[in-house]
């Protein structure tokens, strides 16, 4: 089922030939509204900048943003860590202190909620409880999982996941196999029907094309969405960030006819929905790290391009490598041994200056359905949080690899309640500033996505960060 990439991206239609961002911009100029990402994991900031991301979501924080105009902020939920229900009702909770924020300040906003690239997430359910939170409950989910630098393309209705020189469709991809977000269809309308248990048809539900897109522009986007019926969904095809473009536009225009979304999609529609111009990977001047004391590395992520990058890493003579062990770790009486070990360890290597890398041990646990695994996911993860709470030495910068070990490591044991993003270190991968009021202010913190980057990825970072 795989297909050639350049091969595949060659025989499609020309991309449409003009440059729609600065229309883009313009839109965004005149209707002063704030765009509203509901991340369910950090890794959703990894193709903007200059942007703050919240890890509360209390009406008095949403409001300082609506006031200040903040043209785009992130709220972090975390909620593919959590069980379905409390998905839904934290979205809830968002969606009703968001509108009534709004309210207060008079701010409209544009709601995103971004999700995995590979299609795992509480999808329809946080995208329903949302509407209904915000009085959308008419609105058109819009389907937009495309990931350039992730190498995620939809093409044909059809998502895929870059492997190489190749496409493989993602339902034969390991994501397909998640023990939560499991799902059997690479083709999105199918996709749909499969995640509604058969509430939305995939008959139902109206697909924008590649050849809709670069042959008919904005105005042939228009017209289809136009035929979106309300609480209907829309997928939209792309392979490339001038297809984005096109799309946004279409979408912004339909919004001002008074058509309502709600965007359930991957990061680049972000950006591009914000009209931010592409901008190059951060460079070590940059991040203006510390010469003394070493990096941490804490790797909770188990997906297979993840244990591929802890090998490369294990290989890197700079770098200390501690193998955090799983089994000890869910054991009530073997627990805090195991985490004293750890801490002991990566104090060492700091104080001498050395780069350490924890990782979580390969064998992965699970449990009897998806809340157990929840759980289990859940504990490991504490174990991560509380062995980064008890470092005592100040790494240079510290990089979280895997969604949920991000998330927990930010709000658990750094503390950061509004963080600042700065940019990419890599393709796909996100930087922040760490706020005031955290354990190490201003410090760099690299959310690595589990299922981002070639197998050196880490070993990129050891030698572009190396102090001088």
């Amino acid at each position: 089922m795989r297909i050639p990439l350049q091969e595949t991206l060659s025989s499609l239609p020309a991309e449409w030939p003009e440059d729609l961002l600065g229309e883009i911009q313009a839109e965004n100029r005149a209707s002063q509204v704030s765009i509203v990402v509901l991340d369910d994991d950090p890794t959703g900031t990894q193709t903007v900048y200059d942007v703050p991301i919240l890890t509360d979501w209390t009406i008095e924080s949403l409001s300082s943003e609506f006031q200040a105009k903040t043209p785009l902020f992130y709220i972090l939920t975390n909620s593919r860590s959590l069980a379905e229900a409390a998905a839904r009702n934290l979205a809830t909770e968002i969606g009703t202190n968001l509108k009534q924020a709004a309210q207060q300040t008079g701010r409209s906003f544009v709601a995103i909620s971004r999700s995995d690239s590979t299609l795992r997430g509480h999808f329809p359910a946080e995208v329903d409880a949302l509407a209904q939170a915000l009085g959308e409950t008419k609105a058109v989910r819009v389907l937009i999982p495309f990931f350039l630098e992730g190498g995620r393309y939809t093409i044909g209705d059809t998502h895929y996941v870059k492997e190489g020189q190749y496409l493989i469709p993602a339902h034969q991809t390991a994501f397909a196999r998640d023990a939560v977000f499991g799902y059997s269809y690479s083709n999105l309308p199918k996709w749909v029907a499969e995640k509604t248990q058969g509430q939305v048809s995939a008959d139902a539900v109206v697909t924008l094309s590649l050849e809709d897109i670069r042959n008919g522009g904005p105005k042939r986007i228009e017209e289809k969405l136009g035929q979106c019926r309300e609480n209907g969904v829309c997928v939209v095809n792309a392979a490339s960030y001038r297809d984005l473009e096109v799309a946004t536009l279409a979408l912004i225009r339909a919004e001002k006819r008074g058509q309502r979304f709600l965007y359930r999609t991957a990061a680049c529609f972000v950006r591009v929905r914000a009209g931010l111009s592409a901008r190059p990977l951060l460079t070590t001047k940059q991040l203006a790290l510390p010469k003394k004391s070493g990096a941490l590395f804490v790797v909770g992520s188990y997906v297979p391009r993840t244990s591929e990058q802890i090998s490369s890493l294990k290989e890197c003579s700079k770098v200390r490598s501690i193998e955090l062990q799983v089994t000890p770790l869910l054991s009530e009486a073997k627990r805090a041994a195991e985490i004293r070990r750890v801490v002991t360890l990566v104090d060492e290597a700091l104080e001498e200056n050395s780069d350490v890398m924890v990782y979580t041990s390969r064998d992965l646990v699970t449990g009897q359905d998806a809340e157990e695994n929840l759980a289990i996911g859940s504990q490991i993860s504490n174990g991560l949080v509380d062995i980064v709470r008890r470092v005592s030495v100040r790494p240079r910068y510290l990089l979280a690899k895997g969604g949920i070990t991000a998330s927990d490591l930010a709000t658990k044991a750094l503390g950061i309640k509004r963080a600042l993003v700065l940019g990419q270190i890599l393709p796909g991968v996100p930087v922040w500033k760490m706020g005031p009021e955290t354990r190490f202010c201003d410090m760099p913190y690299i959310v690595f996505p589990g299922n981002v980057g070639g197998p050196d990825a880490l070993v990129q970072i050891v030698d572009k960060l190396a102090p001088c």
